[in-house]
């Protein structure tokens, strides 16, 4: 008997070493930490718990036969974040360069059914070559065995990604339907085409930074969530986040102790918007003056700057924030913003998160650049998300809400539940110069008559009341009370049940 243990902690220890210690030294050399020294990191301590350690690649072509590490490039499991479940994989670059293998997508699809069957979050360390090529086909139908496993568990399980290494080709389809993508940077990259091949077929000079490094998804595609410095912070940071969300579709997120008091007053707010309405101001003040203890989990911080869009507590409990940014493109909605802020609508909406919209928006972005690329149907994907959701909705209105961007914006027409407004708020079709300009155009060419005309427009329409009294805005409040009113708001809504109509799916407009 005490030989058969040895023998299995001999086998246990070799399967721990990957490809061996000489890969290590170089993954280390490159600024890289291993695949189990990640899992360690981002777990709870001794919480692991590994499956199939010992499976190993079935291939015998191109003298494959003789190399047959233990685990085939990948660390599967589950374990414990901060005492709660989750199942996990991590690709190991040590052995065959992280390559996906048959059995290698068979040990992940098998975490992701043990996900998906016992409601948990999976959560994806990616550091490979991409398909192994001595398998062929074989590993091609493993990617998308993988691929439909993440289409059935969108919306049912939290799914995050962590782009630790390369990942490149068929592998970043896997990523891209997941709910959140976080890199870090210099040492990840994502692409479906590298550089040697971009330079082939279309003869442009890219490096691999450039085309899909961590700067690039996070400022311009909008792929990653979020670049981190190195592995240890990206870890930490995948933490923090699971503490926000739920574990599956079917429960509520988790409650968190709080040490702020609900009713909090903060008379700093009565003087956030400045009293000129072309002057900005940073929405991130009012964020965290909202939050408990002011943590905001902001969400794609480098992309469409002009909306923001993260996690918050009130009450020790997670809300979706979806605020414009005056500092930004003076917080106009474009077809970056309204993607931005439609895809994190509809995760908050697929796992019962509630929404706080702060809306300040003076319309959408002109120009043809936007026309041309389609503002109308990237807009509508925002309207649509919004008139969808069915979990509880706050919306406060702090300044501008013009024209169809009012409608956009969680208004009440589409169903959002509590519609405050600050004495500040403007609600109207559009700005009192151009509504002027149209309604008396005949005076054009009179500057004092206009002038009059825009002070008696905005007397008239430049304030929350002509909606108040319509009953499209619920309440005028002060702004320093607005942390207490949107606490006793989703209070009141924790037991909200809405319905929509049957439908195998809607159709929203890609």
């Amino acid at each position: 008997m005490k030989d058969i243990l040895e023998q299995l902690e001999d086998r246990r220890s070799q399967a721990r070493l990957g490809g061996g210690q000489s890969r290590i030294d170089a993954q280390h050399a490159r600024g890289k930490l291993t695949a189990r020294e990640r899992i360690d990191l981002l777990l709870d301590e001794g919480s692991f718990e590994e499956f199939d350690m010992f499976v190993t690649h079935r291939c015998t072509d191109f003298g494959m036969e003789s190399q047959k590490p233990a685990g085939d490039g990948v660390v599967t499991g589950w374990g414990t974040i901060n005492g709660r479940l989750v199942y996990l994989f991590s690709q190991d670059f040590t052995v065959f360069g992280g390559s996906l293998s048959e059995t290698h997508a068979q040990k992940i699809c098998k975490i992701q059914d043990m996900a998906i069957q016992n409601g948990a979050p999976v959560i994806g360390i990616n550091d490979s070559g991409g398909a192994r090529i001595q398998e062929g086909v074989a590993s091609l139908a493993g990617y998308a065995e993988v691929f439909q496993r993440n289409i059935e568990a969108s919306g049912v399980i939290p799914q995050i990604s962590v782009i630790m290494g390369p990942c490149a080709g068929g592998a970043v389809y896997s990523p891209a339907m997941t709910d959140f993508i976080f890199m870090v940077k210099d040492t990840s990259y994502m692409f479906v085409t590298g550089p040697d091949v971009v330079k082939t077929v279309t003869n442009e000079q890219v490096t691999a930074e450039e085309l899909g490094g961590a700067s690039t998804h996070t400022r311009k595609s909008s792929v990653a969530d979020a670049a981190f410095e190195n592995d240890v912070e990206a870890l930490a940071e995948v933490r923090r986040l699971v503490d926000f969300l739920p574990a599956n579709n079917r429960e509520k997120p988790p409650v968190r102790p709080f040490f702020d008091t609900p009713d909090r007053i903060e008379p700093s707010l009565d003087t956030l918007v400045p009293a000129n309405a072309n002057t900005p101001y940073d929405m991130k003040e009012l964020i965290h003056k909202l939050a408990d203890e002011g943590d905001f989990y902001e969400i794609q911080e480098n992309y469409a700057k002009n909306i923001l869009t993260g996690f918050i507590r009130i009450e020790g409990r997670t809300v979706g924030v979806v605020a414009n940014q005056p500092m930004v493109l003076a917080g106009c909605l474009d077809i970056d913003s309204s993607r931005k802020a439609a895809r994190f609508v509809r995760f908050c909406d697929a796992f019962e998160i509630p929404i706080l919209t702060l809306v300040d928006v003076p319309g959408f972005l002109p120009g043809t650049s936007q026309e041309y690329g389609g503002v109308i149907k990237h807009g509508a994907k925002l309207l649509f998300a919004y008139g969808e959701a069915t979990v509880p909705m706050v919306t406060v209105i702090t300044r501008k809400a013009y024209g169809g961007a009012y409608d956009v914006m969680a208004s009440k027409h589409l169903r959002s539940d509590f519609n405050y407004a600050w004495p500040t708020a403007e609600i109207a079709v559009m700005g009192a110069k151009g509504a002027t300009e149209i309604i008396h155009r005949a005076d054009l060419n009179d500057p004092e008559k206009i002038a009059s005309h825009a002070a008696d427009y905005e007397a008239r329409f430049a304030n929350p009341f002509v909606a108040a009294e319509r009953g499209f805005i619920d309440e005028v409040i002060q702004p320093r009370t607005t942390r207490k009113r949107i606490a006793r708001a989703f209070a009141s809504l924790r037991n909200k049940k809405a319905v929509m109509p049957w439908k195998k799916h809607n159709n929203i407009p890609l």
